[in-house]
């Protein structure tokens, strides 16, 4: 779900597959869907400093994979944050 989902009207079956799928991402990373959410929106305002994205195809997932120092598996962020446009300007 991204920051600008909130202002769209949506069909309840998307809100309830967008709520389910936060509670899983934040289950497996052991924090509160609300601190999900927090790290979300951090993660798209550092990255609009320096580009235009498209929030609309943003997806942010927490899954599990084997660490390298091979002592099980630990959470990874991954993140697929479709680019518009790096931004050119020093301005930030």
């Amino acid at each position: 779900m991204g920051v600008f989902d909130m202002f769209k009207k949506k069909a309840s079956g998307d809100n309830a597959k967008n709520r389910l799928k936060l509670l899983l991402v934040s289950d497996r990373a052991n924090c509160s869907p609300e601190v999900m959410e927090l790290i979300k929106n951090d993660i798209i305002n550092v990255i609009k400093k320096y580009m235009e994205i498209d929030c609309e195809g943003l997806d942010i997932q927490i899954t599990q994979t084997e660490s390298e120092s091979n002592n099980g598996s630990v959470p990874a962020l991954i993140a697929n944050i479709p680019i518009k446009e790096v931004k050119h300007s020093t301005d930030k």
